[in-house]
């Protein structure tokens, strides 16, 4: 392994992601805090409708994480024991807990060199008859041609849900993720691009998916507390199915509201930021950034920025270079460890995903942030350059 401290002379630490936070967005949260309604209300109710009309979707329910709106989406298109959905192993965790926890079995498909996302070729080889439902995820915010899919799994019959965690921003051919799916689960987690601390919020044009999300969202009831309010009989309610606790405050709400005004302007901000890390990376061998060609409709989130590290190219591995940039007061991160390969996991570890495989080794993410200098990123680009001069320097064995 690379060893050493940073130099006395180096810049500030770059973390991998710093959130920004504006005095506007504290003094909504703080206007939200003296009002006297914090749990859901208002704010929530406004952040739904503004949502949904940037999205271009019918229904926006606001929930407590990306993982709520999943497991509430899946459950409102029915999928439950002795079903099978499709998804990629190359993603988070969360989807595929979710399909496990309603009873049935994820199918764990492989994902387009080029993207590495899922795509219509992938998924088409694991569809069956036990099918119910693909869960897809824009891989660091890429749009993967979604119509396409769509139309695979309208053939199919199969409900079609996207884990959209990282598309805040992002367009596929003009649209954002949900408005031709059954359903999409965005994330406004802390590393997102816009944010609530924790929560998220599922959109679709399906009024059936968006009733039963809402009614599951918060125990089944038929009124939340807010909308009780607005009427001479708040204690009343009915119970109309056993659901869930998936609501998000209105402090919560009001943060990411303030957020979303500012999207614009962030992610204006990653668009510069990707394109001169592609620069700096351009004719630099074994180190390849993950930057698919975009249609003239498309735009990238960037919700973070990813390279492949190939060891035999650059005399050093993956995990090498995150501790060589570590050392060195950078921070990186690793999307993603392949669900399969968890030990919770075990059942699915002989899961047929030779271009997930192959990529996990290599794949680094390296910090992309609004709030991040020109120079900060140049300075991470230059670094991670360096490691090869002194990988051969060392006369380093490769170690794959």
């Amino acid at each position: 392994m690379f060893t050493g401290t940073a130099p006395k002379d180096s810049p500030t630490a770059i973390p991998f992601f710093r959130p920004s936070i504006s005095e506007s967005d504290i003094a909504r949260v703080a206007e939200c805090l003296r009002n006297g309604w914090l749990t859901s209300g208002s704010r929530v109710a406004l952040l739904e409708s503004t949502f949904a009309e940037m999205a271009g979707v019918e229904h926006a329910i606001a929930v407590n994480s990306c993982t709520a709106g999943i497991l509430l989406g899946l459950i409102a298109l029915g999928v439950g024991p002795g079903d099978e959905v499709i998804l990629p192993s190359l993603s988070f965790v969360a989807a595929a807990n979710c399909v496990i926890q309603l009873g049935a079995t994820p199918v764990f498909c492989d994902v387009s060199p080029e993207t590495l996302s899922c795509s219509a070729a992938t998924i088409e080889p694991h569809i069956s008859a036990s099918t119910k439902a693909l869960v897809v995820m824009q891989y660091a915010g890429a749009p993967i041609g979604i119509a396409e899919i769509c139309a695979l799994a309208k053939r199919h019959g199969i409900a079609m849900l996207e884990d959209a965690a990282l598309s805040v921003g992002m367009q596929d051919r003009g649209s954002w993720a949900g408005v031709h799916s059954d359903g999409a689960a965005y994330s406004f987690y802390a590393t997102k691009n816009v944010t609530s601390a924790e929560g998220g919020i599922f959109v679709t044009q399906r009024e059936d998916v968006a009733q039963r999300v809402r009614s599951h969202a918060l125990h089944g009831l038929s009124r939340d507390a807010w909308n009780r309010h607005q009427t001479t009989r708040p204690w009343q309610y009915d119970v109309e199915t056993i659901g869930h606790k998936a609501n998000l405050a209105d402090p919560l709400a009001a943060l990411v509201l303030s957020q979303l005004g500012r999207l614009e302007e962030f992610q204006a901000r990653r668009d510069r930021l990707a394109r001169l890390y592609n620069q700096l990376f351009e004719r630099v061998d074994g180190i390849e950034p993950v930057s698919p060609a975009l249609g003239p409709a498309d735009r990238h989130s960037w919700c973070f920025y990813a390279v492949r590290i190939d060891p035999e190219r650059t005399g050093y591995t993956r995990d090498d270079a995150i501790e060589y940039l570590r050392a060195r007061g950078i921070g990186t991160s690793v999307h993603y460890i392949p669900t399969h390969r968890f030990s919770a996991y075990a059942a699915f570890a002989g899961a047929d995903v030779p271009v997930t495989e192959r990529a996990f080794p290599q794949l680094l993410s390296l910090p992309l942030f609004p709030d991040m200098s020109t120079a900060q990123a140049e300075h991470v680009a230059l670094t991670l350059k360096k490691t090869t001069a002194v990988a051969r320097l060392a006369g380093k064995r490769v170690r794959i």
